[in-house]
């Protein structure tokens, strides 16, 4: 047996796996009450709010892939779209080619809550206050702050001193620093939360409605009337160096709620996996297995540059579809049949040399597709350029900060979750991080800044609009086994969500690694296509590899032309991933950044 940083989780009650130890055990917890999967992760959902606040937050979204028992995978999207007004015309007349990357701009509709309200509906069996009460008791009596927090406060706080001074605070309390070990709290979060739960006991004392009151309180109620107000009266600093109002309305939280739908999946060997759409990247996990399905990777291993370098190129071909191909669903045709069918693959693949690829290359289709804007990393104009905060990889241990103004990759959190009947879930949540936009002072929350992710090309099918969801990174993953649900897994880090998470896949099915062994094992990304984050750079050639790959498999990594940059040992990946066969449940969590846990029993 391998060495492994911790145990692989085993047991037949309940894995709850995330990347904070507090909100899984928080998760445990609910299982521990006699709740179900879902209700779990509405309470996970809920504490990773509070403990990882840098990374996701109550104005923030989140997609869901779930498997209830004995029922077909599906999907909750709880990605809020864009206001009404944020159409491509209202952008070029503020003589902008690119939306900003903080600030109230590019916030969308805060889509998270209502899709925990969803999945608490739909499929949950507890009450409104059971589920918020962990995550209200811990922002009241705090939670101790990790370095990644503090490093995070500590490189903005400027701009919350000068400018973003609500946000000040909360989070430089008494105007000082937070230092690491401190318990923060956040009481006014505590008390917005509180609120909804009272107002929607007063209005009924049936669980059921109660859920459905809460999803009317926060669209139409008070926290739909402190946004807009808000947006409509400050304006705020965001990284174009100029102050603007936000565009999101009372309206715009009023006509959107979270949809279920069908999840996009792919056979592999004996596994189908399951994925959001096309209105998010997890199809480009799908487009990679297609792409690798053709190669023998059982006569690779883990460490070999063969198997690195496969993994690599059929990654570039992918994430170079999903910038040509992917976007909103409700108003674009994503021609994912053709994407994943076996004659666009075979010739995709026929693309894939022994050298290192240096171009962006999307897929012909005719009929479909757009744009491809590649922005060479450090040759964009100076407007871009001097909001470079360097290596585009994010979820490493010396991750990237916001700049001064806020500008940040952006990162978020994940969770996995499997109960003893076999229900299982997987969720993504982020946005709405605490250094995108200024703290809403009547909310203790800010807003999400997921409109970065559009772009301002009328030819592009992620072009913004009104109402379209921007093309997200978030990816929860699920899958199946012999046609029985399996596994359910996932991780932070933006563009690199579809790729560690495929690497943590391959590694399991094709070299029999277990969850943990496939986890600890060392970590490899790309950075070779635009880049989902403000300023939306490529860096041609990029394959960050983390140390403890072996000297000859980076030699020939090299050789095949391959822009390397060897990265800290334990630094890239944050996946968790949990799972089920024949009643027996296992789970594993990420060693970096030494907060990822999994429980179980």
């Amino acid at each position: 047996m391998k060495f492994t940083t911790r145990p692989q989780i085993v047991g037949n009650f309940g894995i709850v796996t995330s990347t904070h130890w507090i909100a899984s055990a928080v998760g445990m917890s609910i299982l521990e009450k006699g709740g179900n999967a879902f209700d779990a992760g509405v309470a996970t959902g809920f504490a990773l709010q509070v403990v990882e606040p840098h990374l996701n937050g109550p104005g923030g979204e989140v997609p869901l892939i779930l498997a209830p028992y004995n029922k077909d995978p599906i999907v909750i999207c709880g990605q809020g779209i864009a206001p009404k007004a944020a159409s491509l015309k209202t952008f070029k007349d503020m003589d902008l080619n690119i939306v900003p990357g903080s600030g109230l701009l590019p916030a969308v509709v805060p889509g998270a809550f209502d899709a925990w309200m969803l999945l608490l509906l739909n499929f949950g069996t507890m009450t409104l206050r059971e589920v918020l009460e962990p995550a209200i008791s811990i922002a009241i009596k705090g939670y101790p702050l990790v370095p990644n927090i503090i490093n995070t406060i500590k490189s903005v706080e400027q701009l919350f001193k000068d400018e973003w001074t609500s946000s000040a605070e909360i989070y430089l309390p008494k105007g000082n620093l937070p230092q690491e070990g401190d318990f923060f709290t956040n009481k006014k979060m505590a008390e917005t939360y509180l609120r909804i739960i009272n107002e929607a006991e007063a209005k009924s004392k049936d669980k059921k409605e109660q859920i459905q009151q809460a999803r009317n309180i926060w669209s139409k109620g008070f926290i739909a009337e402190e946004i807009d107000n808000y947006c409509k009266n400050n304006s705020v600093m965001d990284t174009t160096e100029k102050r603007h109002k936000g565009l999101l309305t009372a309206d715009d939280l009023a006509d959107w709620s979270a949809t279920i739908e069908k999840p996009c999946s792919y056979n592999y060997k004996n596994y189908t996996v399951c994925k959001t759409g096309p209105w998010g990247q997890g199809p480009t996990f799908l487009q990679q297995l297609a792409l690798l399905k053709n190669f023998d990777l059982d006569a690779l291993d883990e460490k070999s540059p063969e198997f690195v370098h496969l993994v690599v190129e059929a990654t570039k071909l992918a994430f170079a579809d999903r910038e040509a191909f992917y976007g909103d669903t409700n108003f674009n045709e994503v021609p994912m049949e053709t994407l994943l069918s076996e004659d666009y693959n075979k010739d995709r693949r026929n693309l894939i040399t022994d050298h290192a690829s240096m171009e962006v290359r999307p897929g012909n289709i005719p009929g479909f597709g757009g744009n491809v804007v590649v922005r060479p990393k450090g040759q964009t104009s100076e407007s871009f350029s001097k909001f470079d905060i360097g290596e585009p990889t994010v979820a490493r241990f010396d991750e990237p900060l916001p700049n001064s103004l806020g500008e940040t990759k952006g990162d978020t959190t994940h969770f996995d979750i499997i109960d003893k009947w076999g229900n299982m879930i997987a969720g993504t949540p982020s946005g709405g991080w605490l250094q995108s936009s200024p703290i809403i002072p009547n909310l203790g929350f800010c807003l999400s800044n997921r409109g970065q992710m559009f772009w301002l090309d009328k030819n592009s099918p992620a072009c913004i609009g009104p109402k379209r969801r921007p093309r997200t990174t978030l990816s929860p993953s699920l899958a199946l086994k012999d046609g029985s649900p399996y596994m359910v897994f996932g991780t932070p880090g933006g563009d690199q969500q579809d790729q560690w998470s495929l690497h943590l896949f391959l590694r399991h099915v094709h070299f029999g690694l277990n969850l943990q062994e496939a986890i600890d094992a060392p970590g490899f990304s790309t950075a070779h296509f635009p880049n989902s984050f403000y300023p939306r750079e490529t860096d041609i050639g990029h394959l960050a590899v983390e140390g403890r790959f072996p000297k000859e498999t980076i030699d020939e990594l090299l050789k095949k032309g391959h822009k390397v940059s060897v990265d800290s040992d334990w630094s890239l990946g944050r996946m968790t991933a949990a799972s089920m066969e024949n009643g027996i449940l296992k789970g594993a969590a990420n060693p970096r950044f030494m907060q990822g846990y999994a429980i179980g029993r």
